[in-house]
């Protein structure tokens, strides 16, 4: 409706004799806004009269005239289109009014003895039921219509500006009462409108004015105490819902919690009876004298005021009751007396807390948070390490019986068809009928399409069926497609099923087969009859589609890795809870005890089938009427459950945050009904009843969905958009919703929207008030909604609605109220970086809270997770603004990943990494770049952890349970993948992505890591894994392009290249393999530049890497062939061959005894460096079980059993049976100790000054033992068998001395090539640096070592190339290691070293290491001085041989250990 603001005011006195008369249409425009009554445009009603009333002292008067239409009596004199109705002070008033025709308006004003209130009763003569009064009040020297507090039940608020009241019916009448309790209104005014014809009634176009009597004060000069004031103002406040109010609105609150107690003076009530009231309690002898005492110093009310505002505000903002309320203003009041009394003036204490003083003492208060727009809030100093959340918890697996399972006669029956199925399934679904099944099997075959059927009711069944060309609709099959017997139908079939024979089951199977030649039909509806009940799909119509497209689900398989019986119940419990989702969530809590039961699993299977729920991969309602009071108590039911184990089971946090997030919170109150009757006050406030609108009312009515969420996001975007349609469709299909999605509905929605523009703002507040009662319902992540569920909130309804009263949590820290009105201020900022240090801070506040027992705690997690969601939000939107600080945004979402989830240790190390890197940055450190790359690396290492952990956990339930349900494949095979993508991980990938070639950049890193610079040509292929793959062989050159690499994979056979993202340490064994059989290997940075190279998969590229760099390019096959026969004259390598090791008669001998007989170069090497080496480089004892031992062992008595069934093994393994290695490595653990080999070991030991094992006790011996045989059991590991038969060596000539050595219990370890492997630069050593054993350099753990470079010349200025990052280093107590030494390790021309295995005697400790305290990382001096020692043993040892070294050694208290030296390859 179209308004004008105007000034068609009344005349000013309205108690002097008035006379009003008809203007008919001239100039009659209507008046609205904020300083004007309302009127709506619509079509004057015709009247036919025209009314002069006249107050003559206290009788009235009233004269009719009749008027013809369109004339004016005294237009010149008339200001207003409207009927004024006077009433004297001491008598009623009835007055009447004809609106059409026989219609009549009649209203009485009367004042009750009281004198309190007035009451205006309006009647209409007529049957219409569906009038509605649109109404306000005037005031004097106002022109507004004010909304009075007190109305009649059902009144609404129309736009802000009025109200509107339905009429009742009293016999054939409408009537309405209204009182008027409030002094200061002086007028009423309103119009009649009739809803159902959206018609107006008005006075001459104008309004109904009603001028109540004037009502005397009785305590005129009485003083409402403004401390009264302030606590009636503050129970209004509440009462209204605790609004964020504007200054201006506070002044009106105030004012109107005055007249409010003004009223009740008025009535009869003195200052002591509203105190009373007001606080609980009877005023006492003390406060009386204090408000003497207040009243004689005459401080005025506004200064007391100040002053307990900035009291409040010292005490950081607490929620005072009223009693509380009123101590504080006595205290305030106090205060300001002391000054008097110490001499100080009004006038002075009015200067001092009006323009500063005081202030500025508050504002230095520790306690107070005030964040206003554009401030950043000032977060707290933490420890770091206090958000650790650690748990030693090992999934829970269940036994899977390896006897196949029973089945039904319903599932050996679709086993059996389906074994005959000639073509593709396309549907197949199985139904529980109670106890029974009901199997439904579409397949292909011939170009044509077969329905099977099958049930095991006992019952005779009949299929009464159709086909449908329109999904859904009932169609009478053709003649032709009938099956014998059939009986055509109006629109319908009827077939009997058949009894089958079987043999094997108890239970009798009817089935029927149908054949379908057209393939115009898409569906087929159906319902059984079976003895005379008729059996449905959960009260609906089966229906099977035809025509799907998609092929069978991958095969259930045998549960492995899942809490299989808890997901075969939900299977089977599936059908039941797709009838709504009260059913669902009911179930779920049911299920909740099995799920908790079975550990990590358990969990994990709630969590899949929730998260196949929420994802619209399962029914949610099948016509089945449900309330949302009842959706809500489900949710409710099972969120406490959730909430139960959170605080009983800690360590299952994240998970269990993962089903909440999915199941939504739930209402409390009457919140869930709310969604019903909400929609039904929108449609009546903003008149829209039709169309869209009234089918989203019915399918609410029938069931709400989260989808309900979405559609009323979309109609608040439309109607914000100018109301464009496309806007509202966008919406929708953003957030998965289509067309056909709202037809497939229950009580489906096919009309849009189609607002008019005058009802835009009444629409956008009454959706965004529903909104939130939607979100309260269905959504765990909205942040507005989870906020209010924790402060608290009221809503009070309206009309036949009870409304909310949500109480706020308590406990929670002093000023996170505060904390959050910032967050929620700066929600949609697009400069996010306060919103997000206000997001983490107030996580962190919220933290110590998830963690105690609360009966609220599920409002808190909710919390939580809303916050956590926000994170996420604000970084994708403030991806573009990051720019210089990168950085600080990656540590900010670090920290909130390490909040959201369990064992975090890594990631927190991370954080403490980044911060130390923002510091070095800030600081002006040169190589901070170099260290932020390395923190990069091991963050990114640390999410890889994460996702593999996650698909672990998840991925063997989705694909189990997804397999039983029907799932569609491309969810099932992406679901894990799926979550990762939902959280804060996804972000933190983003950003780490972002800044990479920033850093690279910086710190002069270039995009590749060249380990082995061999030029090559080949063929590229892709894959996932080099492990996966060593053990083939390329018939033509290829380039791999591995996306892991781990280090101790084999080169495959035909690769003359791997090229991997993954970061290998240089001096790996898979490096050194590579450099060893001039492969070319490189690690490359930039994901553009590999993927460049991914996409020329089965094309011939030329590579030609530098030091730091790679050059590529195609190449055609002729320039290949060309290449090739120019190397053709290049001699091959010599063959290699294996002298067969003999037994010498010991079992033990010491390193004096290290002959090229007896033991490995790795023993002899080690033994010669002893005494030759400067001092400060530490040579450990060591002893030996030399050449043969393992073959004499083998040979005696004590192990023929051992040695009969090894000959077996190893004759399968030559028959081609590699799957025999690992048995032959168990095998060879079953071997006994000869007592000599036990005797000879003690001694040699005992006289080197190693500790003999057996000291300890029997058992101690038998570790040592058990270490002993793993070595020897090595020489049967994949990748040393593979790696020996790829060049031709004779595996039995190959054989295993152990050196023997005590172990070091370092705090570093390090590798070094004494020429740098990478240029080839022998005037340059190269070393990698690990903290703990240096198993973590040589093996498959991930991460990179500290690197550096040293010039031979200047062994004192060692460079660092690159910091660590490795997650994961190895320590262990005093104890002894038993390394492999074999005859086959050092032969020239063959990496040999490192496939065979080093075992300690005790297992190593796996310690997650944190390099911020680490020295080699802060202390410049002490790196400095370990690199160059480092540095200068290994060049000491390469001019003692004379050839560059490969030495391997460690570092413990700053001394220097040299455990094994060989020639570097």
């Amino acid at each position: 409706m179209s308004n004008t603001i105007g000034n068609n005011l009344l005349h000013q006195s309205l108690l002097y004799p008035t006379v009003l008369e008809h203007q008919g249409r001239i100039n009659s425009s209507t008046c609205i806004g904020g300083n004007t009554f309302f009127q709506s445009q619509a079509t004057s009603l015709t009247q036919k009269s025209s009314i002069s009333t006249e107050f003559l002292g206290n009788r009235l008067k009233v004269r009719r005239h009749k008027l013809k239409m369109g004339k004016c009596c005294s237009s010149s004199r008339s200001r207003s289109t409207r009927a004024v109705l006077a009433a004297d002070p001491s008598s009623g008033l009835t007055e009447k009014f004809n609106l059409y025709q026989n219609v009549e308006l009649q209203v009485d004003v009367e004042l009750p003895p009281s004198g309190s209130t007035s009451v205006v009763n309006i009647q209409v003569t007529s049957g219409i039921d569906s009038l509605l009064l649109h109404w306000g009040a005037i005031k004097s020297h106002t022109k507004k219509w004010i909304l009075p507090h007190h109305r009649p039940v059902g009144t609404t608020v129309y736009m802000d500006q009025a109200l509107r009241s339905p009429f009742e019916k009293s016999g054939s009448n409408a009537v309405l009462r209204i009182e008027i309790d409030d002094p200061s209104i002086q007028a009423l005014e309103f119009l009649v409108f009739d809803e159902a014809r959206n018609k107006w009634y008005k006075y001459n176009g104008g309004n109904f004015h009603v001028k109540l009597p004037k009502r005397e004060s009785r305590s005129p000069n009485v003083s409402i105490p403004e401390e009264l004031v302030q606590v009636q103002a503050y129970l209004r406040w509440e009462r209204n819902g605790k609004q964020n109010y504007s200054p201006e609105k506070e002044k009106e609150e105030f004012e109107a919690a005055r007249r409010e107690l003004l009223e009740e003076i008025s009535r009869g009530a003195s200052i002591q009876d509203l105190r009373t009231k007001l606080t609980g309690k009877k005023d006492t002898s003390e406060s009386k004298e204090q408000l003497v005492s207040g009243s004689k110093s005459s401080i005025p009310e506004d200064l007391v005021q100040i002053q307990s505002f900035i009291r409040w505000e010292r005490a950081g903002k607490p929620n005072y009751s009223p009693e509380q309320q009123l101590k504080e203003f006595e205290e305030a009041r106090k205060e300001l007396q002391v000054e008097l009394d110490k001499g100080a003036s009004l006038d002075e204490i009015r200067k001092r807390i009006t323009k500063g003083g005081t202030q500025a003492k508050v504002s230095k208060q520790p306690e107070k948070k005030n964040y206003s727009t554009g401030e950043r809030i000032q977060r707290k100093k933490r420890d770091v390490m206090s958000l650790l959340s650690k748990f030693d918890s090992v999934p829970v697996e269940e036994k899977i019986s390896l006897e196949p399972p029973v089945l039904s006669a319903i599932k050996q029956f679709a086993r059996e068809k389906e074994d005959h199925i000639d073509g593709p399934i396309v549907n197949k679904k199985i139904y529980k009928l109670a106890d029974k099944e009901l199997l439904v099997l579409v397949a292909k075959s011939s170009g044509k399409t077969k329905v099977y059927l099958a049930t095991d009711l006992p019952e005779p069944v009949v299929l009464h069926w159709a086909l449908s060309k329109i999904p859904g609709e009932w169609t009478a099959p053709p003649a032709t497609v009938l099956p014998l017997d059939s009986v055509s139908l109006d629109k319908a079939a009827e077939t009997k099923l058949a009894i089958i024979s079987t043999d094997n089951q108890p239970d009798k199977v009817q089935s029927l087969e149908i054949t379908i030649e057209d393939d115009s039909f898409v569906g087929m509806p159906f319902v059984l009859l079976s003895g005379e009940k008729w059996v449905k799909n959960g009260g609906s119509d089966f229906y099977v589609e035809l025509n799907t497209g998609s092929v069978k689900n991958k095969d259930a398989g045998d549960g492995k890795g899942t809490s299989k019986s808890l997901l075969d119940k939900i299977a089977d419990l599936e059908s039941e809870a797709q009838k709504s989702f009260m059913h669902r969530f009911n179930i779920a809590a049911d299920l909740m005890e099995q799920a908790t039961n079975g550990g990590e699993l358990g969990l994990a299977a709630i969590v899949v089938w929730m998260r196949y729920m929420a994802t619209r991969q399962l029914i949610w309602n099948k016509n089945y009427n449900v309330k949302p009071r009842e959706i809500s108590q489900a949710q409710d039911r099972l969120t406490d459950l959730l909430q139960n184990v959170y605080k009983s089971s800690p360590q299952y946090r994240e998970i269990l945050r993962m089903i909440m997030s999915t199941v939504g919170r739930g209402g409390e109150g009457d919140v869930g009904q709310r969604i019903r009757d909400e929609i039904l006050v929108i449609q009546r406030n903003n008149e829209c009843k039709g169309g869209m609108m009234e089918e989203w009312h019915q399918k609410l009515h029938n069931n709400t969905s989260p989808d309900d969420v979405v559609i009323c996001q979309a109609l608040i975007d439309y109607i914000k958009n100018d109301f464009d349609i496309g806007v509202y469709w966008k919406t929708l299909s953003d957030n998965g919703i289509t067309k056909e999605r709202l037809l497939s509905y229950d009580r489906a929605i096919h009309s849009e929207p189609n607002f008019r523009r005058e009802q835009r703002d009444g629409l956008l507040r009454d959706l965004g008030h529903y909104m939130r009662t939607l979100k309260a319902v269905h959504s765990g992540a909205d942040l507005e909604s989870a906020i209010a569920n924790c402060m608290g909130y009221k809503a009070e309804g309206q009309g036949f609605m009870v409304g909310v009263n949500i109480n706020p949590v308590s406990g929670l820290p002093s000023g996170f109220p505060e904390l959050l009105q910032f967050v929620l201020t700066h929600i949609e900022d697009k400069q996010v970086e306060s919103l997000l240090e206000g997001l983490l801070e107030a996580r962190e506040e919220l933290r110590p809270s998830l963690s105690r027992p609360s009966d609220r705690l599920k409002d808190l997690i909710f919390l939580d997770i809303a916050l956590d969601s926000a994170v996420r939000t604000a970084v994708e939107r403030g991806y573009e603004e990051l720019n210089n600080k990168i950085m600080y945004f990656i540590s900010l979402v670090v920290e909130n990943l390490a909040l959201s989830v369990d064992n975090n240790e890594d990631l927190i190390y991370c954080l403490k990494g980044w911060n130390q890197a923002l510091s070095m940055k800030k600081s002006g450190d040169g190589n901070w770049a170099l260290f932020a790359k390395s923190v990069l690396d091991r963050t990114r290492l640390s999410l890889t952890s994460k996702s593999e952990s996650y698909n672990q956990l998840l991925q063997p339930s989705a694909e189990y349970l997804g397999a039983q349900l029907g799932v569609d494949q491309s969810a099932v095979s992406i679901f894990t993948e799926e979550i990762i993508r939902a959280g804060s991980a996804a972000s933190l990938s983003s950003l780490l992505n972002r800044l990479d070639p920033v850093l690279r950049q910086t710190a002069n890193l270039g995009s590749w890591q060249v380990i082995s610079p061999i030029e090559a040509i080949g063929y590229v292929v892709v894959v996932d894994q080099l492990l996966s793959v060593q053990n083939n062989t390329y018939s033509k050159p290829t380039i791999l392009v591995a996306k892991s690499v781990r280090g101790e994979e084999e080169i495959p056979d035909g690769v003359v290249a791997v090229l991997t993202p993954d970061m290998p340490d240089v001096l790996s064994h898979v490096s050194v393999r590579a450099r060893n059989s001039k492969v070319c290997f490189a690690t490359c940075f930039d994901p553009n530049i590999l993927a460049s190279i991914q996409a020329s998969e089965g094309k011939l590229l030329c590579l030609k890497p530098t030091s730091a760099d790679v050059v590529y390019s195609e190449m055609t096959d002729d320039e290949l062939l060309s290449s090739t026969n120019s190397k053709d004259d290049v001699s091959s390598a010599p063959s290699l061959t294996l002298v067969k090791k003999k037994f010498a008669g010991r079992y033990a001998i010491s390193s004096e005894e290290f002959t090229n007989d007896m033991v490995g170069a790795k023993s002899r090497n080690i033994a010669n460096l002893k005494g030759k080496l400067p001092s400060w480089v530490n040579i450990p004892t060591s002893v030996a079980l030399p050449f043969g031992v393992f073959e004499t062992v083998l040979s005696d008595d004590l192990n023929k059993a051992v040695a009969s069934k090894l000959d077996i093994l190893k004759r399968d393994l030559d028959e081609g049976n590699v799957g025999a290695l690992g048995e032959i490595r168990n095998t060879v653990l079953e071997l006994s100790a000869p007592p000599q080999l036990i005797k000879e070991l003690q001694e040699k030991m005992q006289k080197s000054g190693m500790p003999w094992p057996g000291d300890e006790g029997e058992q101690r011996w038998e570790q040592a033992w058990i270490a002993i045989k793993k070595v020897w059991a090595s020489k049967w590991n994949e990748r040393a068998y593979f790696s020996t038969r790829k060049v031709k060596l004779d595996h039995d000539y190959l054989c295993m001395a152990v050196l023997v050595q005590e172990i070091i219990n370092a705090d570093y370890a390090f590798v070094i090539h004494t020429t740098n492997p990478s240029s080839e630069d022998s005037s340059e050593i190269y070393a990698e640096v690990v903290k703990g054993l240096g198993e973590t350099l040589v093996g498959a753990y991930p991460g990179r070592a500290l690197s550096f470079i040293c010039k031979k010349s200047d062994l004192n200025s060692p460079q660092v190339l690159g910091y660590p990052s490795k997650p994961i280093g190895l320590f262990i107590k005093q104890s002894i290691i038993f390394r492999s030494d074999s005859n086959g390790e050092d032969l020239e021309g063959y990496a040999g070293a490192g496939l065979y295995d080093s075992v300690p005697m005790d297992e190593e400790d796996k310690v997650v290491l944190d390099y911020s305290s680490d020295a080699l990382i802060n202390d410049s001096k002490f790196r400095h001085e370990i690199l160059s020692s480092i540095a200068r043993a290994g060049s000491a040892i390469e001019e003692l041989y004379g050839s560059a070294q490969d030495i391997e050694g460690v570092v413990k208290d700053g001394k220097i250990y040299v455990v094994q030296t060989r020639p570097q390859m």
